[in-house]
């Protein structure tokens, strides 16, 4: 799998990372396994011939050699990992997979002799770098617009051909993780959590519960972010963007801004529109808890456009559910809701009509009462609805699962898991299940992949801790 890393303006501070030991030593015998000249003398096995600093010289001379502007970041840096469990490549191979690599991206297109130099380091079994420097050897920029999606395209041949474990289709679902950058910052501030991840779950909740544009940001302010309106030329509503209180930049003289689309690709202003729905009366809990169980038996008989629909609903009925849960298990509720997130992104339009999102959306309106009732134990009942949620989960992995949405048929299972830990909580742990034997719509076109327990889902891994920060690029 291709994972785009960050641009930098210094080569040598790259290749100084890729060949050291780690941040914590996990770089083990650091060595070439490819570059632009198949003869080039690699630094760590043959010291004498070639140093570090030579060939960052190497690298950049075509840069330096340009006539006119050069890039203010010329350093092109991705990361190509396999799946844990695949077998270990050898050099040989993972050197065909870098120059398809970078033929893919448009930075060495096989026999130009003319492109960009570049070089693919190996320091562990799973994974290699590739650096290239953006200047093209004939004085020319190379064009690299949509490299990452045509690496990917790359990857699934290669998965295919060597029978490694086959990765979801890059849809632009998977969640927006923070840069390196957001996360440094976050624990110089002893936080937490980057800002990016504390307005990604705010935003998520007032969308969830908003019913039109002003009652949406209300909601924003009233949780405490700074919110700026895009207002087009008749006034109304075109954009919004949040920040953190405190959370500034260029020394402190400005907010840092995220608009609703660069948190989440459902947290657009249309995206979060789609939610909006009418003000409803205030539900029995017991009926709340009917509703999303008859919610989840409809989504198995939902076509692929309607339980895209539904599954969005859910997302937001989970979210909602976190910020309202009792603390005992408030935690794990938002670690599920949190899991969940990409699988309430299916890629392909959306049905907005679907009878299971009627019921998660009212279950939902439902939950936003749950605290205004606390007094009379009304938060208590919160918990009786967690085995209710359990089922409406895993009834959205079997869904994923029929139409072959491998990515969100896990983060639905992960989400499973930890509601399974909440009940557990109350005392009311419910038996662990495999996937469920009933009936699914299969969209026409794609085939069942092979199913997996919503049980036992380990958890997700974090971003590669051996990606070097902007202080190694920059």
């Amino acid at each position: 799998m291709p994972k785009k890393a960050e641009s930098g303006s210094t080569t040598v501070g790259l290749l100084d990372y890729l060949f050291g030991p780690g941040e914590r030593d996990e770089h083990v015998d650091p060595h070439l396994v490819a570059a632009w000249d198949p003869d080039l003398p690699c630094p760590a096995r043959t010291p004498g011939r070639m140093s570090l600093g030579d060939l960052a010289l190497l690298l950049d001379a075509p840069v330096e050699a340009l006539r006119g502007p050069k890039p203010a970041e010329h350093v092109w840096h991705v990361s190509v990992r396999n799946a844990p469990g695949d077998r270990i490549l050898s050099d040989a191979e993972w050197a065909e997979v870098a120059a398809a690599m970078v033929h893919a991206a448009g930075i060495a297109e096989h026999g130009d002799e003319q492109a960009c130099r570049w070089i693919a380091v190996r320091h562990a079994d799973d994974h290699i770098h590739i650096l290239a420097t953006l200047a093209r050897q004939d004085g020319r920029h190379p064009r690299v617009r949509g490299d990452i999606l045509s690496m990917h395209t790359a990857a699934r041949a290669f998965e295919a051909r060597w029978g490694l474990t086959a990765m979801s289709p890059l849809d632009r679902t998977a969640c927006r993780r923070p840069v390196t950058g957001e996360a440094e910052k976050a624990a110089r501030r002893g936080l937490a959590e980057t800002a990016r991840e504390s307005l990604q779950r705010t935003v998520r909740q007032a969308a969830a519960l908003a019913h039109d544009d002003t009652d949406f940001l209300d909601r924003l302010r009233d949780a405490g972010l700074r919110v700026r309106e895009r207002r087009a030329d008749d006034g109304t509503l075109a954009g919004y963007a949040v920040a953190l209180p405190g959370d500034r930049a260029d020394g402190g003289t400005r907010p840092v801004w995220f608009a609703g689309s660069t948190l989440a690709y459902d947290l657009s202003l249309p995206r979060v529109r789609e939610r909006f729905t009418p003000l409803v009366t205030a539900a029995d809990w017991a009926l709340a808890e009917h509703r999303i169980r008859e919610a989840s038996a409809l989504l198995a008989s939902a076509g692929q456009a309607e339980g895209a629909g539904d599954v969005a609903a859910l997302g937001d009925l989970l979210a909602v559910a976190a910020a309202h849960a009792p603390v005992l298990v408030r935690d794990r509720v938002q670690a599920a809701a949190d899991a969940f997130e990409q699988a309430a992104r299916a890629p392909g339009a959306r049905s907005l009509e679907g009878r299971a999102r009627a019921g998660w959306r009212a279950s939902t309106r439902a939950l936003e009462r749950a605290p205004r009732a606390a007094r009379g134990g009304g938060a208590a009942v919160v918990l009786t609805l967690l085995l209710a949620l359990v089922e409406a989960v895993e009834a959205a992995a079997d869904w994923h699962r029929a139409q072959a949405f491998r990515a969100q048929a896990r983060a639905a299972s992960q989400a499973a898991v930890l509601l399974r830990e909440a009940a557990g909580l109350t005392g009311n742990l419910p038996p662990a299940t495999g996937p469920r034997t009933g009936r699914v719509v299969r969209t026409a076109g794609r085939g069942l992949p092979p199913t997996t327990p919503v049980t036992g889902v380990p958890v997700r891994p974090r971003p590669d801790p051996g990606r070097p920060g902007p202080s190694r690029t920059r």
